[in-house]
């Protein structure tokens, strides 16, 4: 049931409700999960109230302050309270005066809890998250605290979970009861009833028994939902590809070069997928520089000899570019046409492509999202390849596999992936892992190196760039803002030009495409041998004769972002060089972000690292799997959890896909109560 039919919800509330819980339903608020809790029977005194510290006050209100007329954005609204120990402020930024006045009146008793700062000479609460009137509201010992946004105060979030919490219907037990007395786990009810009732603070604590229970409940039907998707998508029709083992070995034999270990392996179980009589559904996944486009350039030639076209989707217009660039001359070798599609294709020359396509003629199209415009058709699409899939969402991996008839899916990923995550969000995928540097890749040396010295760097690029090497300078913005005090390419580029010259190029995601393909075209010429640019360079760019790149406010970036950015020098065999430049001092995070690219080029040791550190979500974008991110799982915490929950899944959904029984029918129940049941079905499938 939408929130928006509960009792004390308008519109204006559901919007602001659906900012913390993820969706519009009342069983997304009911699993909203707390972030701590407060024990209104443990109450400090303000002279006694520890700094950055959830306590709980017992004060008087004294007197309200509000920001002098103009200066409301700037100056919070400061209402002054006191106890027999001291003086506070709460504060609170754009506060309402008349609001504030009925929530905090002169000379009344208030109950408030939040975080004490000292600030400005004085301890202040910075919009404390609970105002309570004693003396009209009651309140048990421990309360949860729940994420909040502009517009809710925590009393009424608390209310609306609790709200929504008693109007979900008694649930069966979907686990093994063996597996419940194993883990001597609580039954999902109590679980849930604990978090949101919580008889002690480490109650709703991520490592709790009760936490620990939703958290694998929710791995458990993700894995259900992704084997029951897989087992959907074997029980389909794809358009067989014979004999591929025999037409990989031919297609191997003309390469003027020893394809690695892992490329051959990855390249046989392709041609395995597609000699089968269900739709592959495949990650390739492999660091930067792995040989990624090889692997993908033999299955577009194991589809096109067996009478298939190939889409090769890339997110970008270089990266398209890029890949038609590598593409085209192999499958050329082969016998099998290439055309570049992409916004930048004038309209007579996608004609004659639309036509190609259809007819049969061109044999594989390698373009961005105008591939899968209505425009664009295929006579018989066979393969999709999706490269960077983590960048394209649901409905547009959707769109181009729908062009044909159950076509074999490959999607490519450049971010390695740990173990746990592929599991999480590619369970309905096979996936090939290309863990070899093909030969002629140099090592990088990363170095950090603070923003005060950047006029040594600049004198060791002139040098290099004397000796013929070419370099690229990237900045975090595209031009200077009054908002944010960071480097912009437009200015590095004016000051390098200044220093070196026509040698300078400049590229970023807001030139045109056809000027930055220009741009791109100098550097690759050696017209340039600087180029200043933003992370439209990330990837897709391969120029083997760059040897430096130069990131300025590295600890801007993130961790897989960096990787990839370094991942664009070393290419042609020399050595290459990474300089982070770094704008001190530094957080623990930052710093720690720095030293792990630094100390190791292993983008799976990087993965590992990054995952730990920012959870499941922020680094794969779980949305892009088709399925909610995590509400009760957390990253670093339930990880050793998936394992255990893939294996059960695999005993519940395996060996009875059709979930009969009193425990196939529970988790049916599960898999709509927690959405996965919607995300099973044939537009899901890419």
């Amino acid at each position: 049931m939408p929130v928006q039919f509960m009792r004390g919800v308008g519109p204006h509330t559901a919007q602001r409700l659906a900012r913390v819980s993820g969706g519009m339903l009342v069983r997304d608020l009911a699993f909203t999960a707390p972030t701590g809790a407060i024990d209104w029977s443990v109450r400090a005194s303000i002279a006694q109230a520890p700094l950055d510290t959830e306590v709980v006050l017992d004060v008087i209100v004294e007197a309200h302050v509000p920001p002098p007329r103009g200066r409301a954005t700037l100056i919070p609204y400061k209402v002054r309270v006191r106890d027999l120990t001291g003086y506070l402020s709460l504060a609170f930024f754009r506060g309402q005066p008349d609001w504030l006045n009925r929530q905090l009146p002169v000379e009344s008793r208030r109950i408030v809890a939040g975080r004490v700062v000292w600030h400005r000479g004085e301890r202040q609460m910075m919009h404390p998250d609970h105002i309570i009137d004693p003396e009209v509201e009651s309140f048990g010992s421990i309360e949860p605290v729940y994420p909040l946004t502009e517009g809710l105060t925590g009393r009424q979030m608390l209310r609306l979970v609790r709200q929504a919490h008693a109007m979900l219907p008694p649930l069966p037990e979907w686990l093994d009861p063996s597996l419940l007395a194993r883990q001597r786990w609580p039954a999902f009810a109590e679980a849930l009833r604990r978090l949101h009732f919580p008889e002690s603070a480490e109650d709703v604590r991520p490592d709790a028994p009760w936490r620990t229970r939703l958290a694998f409940d929710e791995m458990f039907l993700r894995q259900c939902a992704l084997r029951l998707r897989r087992a959907a998508r074997l029980g389909r029709q794809a358009p067989r590809v014979e004999a591929s083992a025999q037409t990989l070995e031919r297609l191997l034999a003309t390469l003027p070069f020893v394809p690695t270990a892992a490329q051959r392996r990855a390249a046989d179980e392709i041609a395995a997928d597609m000699d089968a009589p269900a739709p592959m559904h495949r990650l390739l996944q492999g660091d930067v520089g792995s040989g990624k486009t090889l692997v993908a350039a033999l299955a577009c030639g194991m589809a096109a000899a067996g009478g298939l076209q190939v889409a090769v989707m890339a997110p970008t217009g270089l990266l398209a570019e890029q890949l038609h660039r590598v593409l085209a001359p192999l499958l050329g070798a082969w016998g099998h046409s290439a055309e570049l599609l992409t916004g930048a294709t004038t309209a007579a020359a996608r004609k004659v492509q639309a036509q190609g396509l259809l007819d049969g003629s061109i044999a594989v199209a390698v373009g961005t999202h105008a591939l899968f415009q209505k425009a664009v058709g295929f006579r018989r699409l066979g393969l999709v390849i999706i490269d960077e899939q983590h960048r394209f969402g649901v409905s547009d991996r959707a769109a181009i596999v729908a062009k044909g008839a159950e076509p074999h899916v490959l999607t490519m990923s450049a971010t390695p992936i740990p173990r746990s995550l592929a599991l999480a969000v590619h369970g309905d995928m096979e996936l090939s892992v290309l863990d070899e540097r093909p030969p002629g890749r140099a090592l990088v040396t990363t170095r950090l190196v603070s923003s005060t010295r950047i006029a040594e760097v600049v004198a060791r690029l002139d040098g290099a760039l004397e000796r013929g090497e070419r370099a690229y300078w990237v900045c975090p913005l595209v031009s200077e803002s009054d908002e944010a005090d960071l480097a912009a390419a437009e200015a590095r580029h004016a000051e390098l030009v200044a220093r070196f010259g026509d040698r300078v190029g400049l590229i970023h995601g807001q030139m045109p495409v056809r000027e930055r393909d220009r741009a791109m075209d100098r550097f690759r010429a050696g017209e340039t041998t600087l180029l200043v640019a933003t992370v439209v360079i990330e990837v897709g760019v391969d120029v083997p004769e760059a040897t430096i790149m130069v990131i300025e406010h590295a600890e801007r970036y993130g961790l897989a972002q960096l990787h990839q950015l370094r991942g664009r020098v070393g290419r042609g065999g020399r050595p290459g060089a990474c300089v982070l430049l770094y704008r001190g001092p530094l957080g623990e995070t930052a710093l720690r972000r720095l030293e792990t690219l630094r100390d190791t080029a292993d983008g799976f040791r990087i993965a590992e690292v990054d995952y730990r550190m920012r959870g499941a979500g922020d680094v794969l974008g779980l949305r892009q799997s088709g399925f909610p991110n995590f509400r009760f799982a957390v990253g670093g915490v339930h990880d050793a959890l998936l394992e255990t929950a893939d294996r059960a899944a695999r005993l519940a959904v395996d060996h009875a896909p059709e979930l009969a029984g009193d425990q196939g029918r529970a988790i049916l129940e599960g898999l709509r109560l927690f959405g996965y049941d919607e995300r099973m079905g044939r537009g899901e499938t890419a």
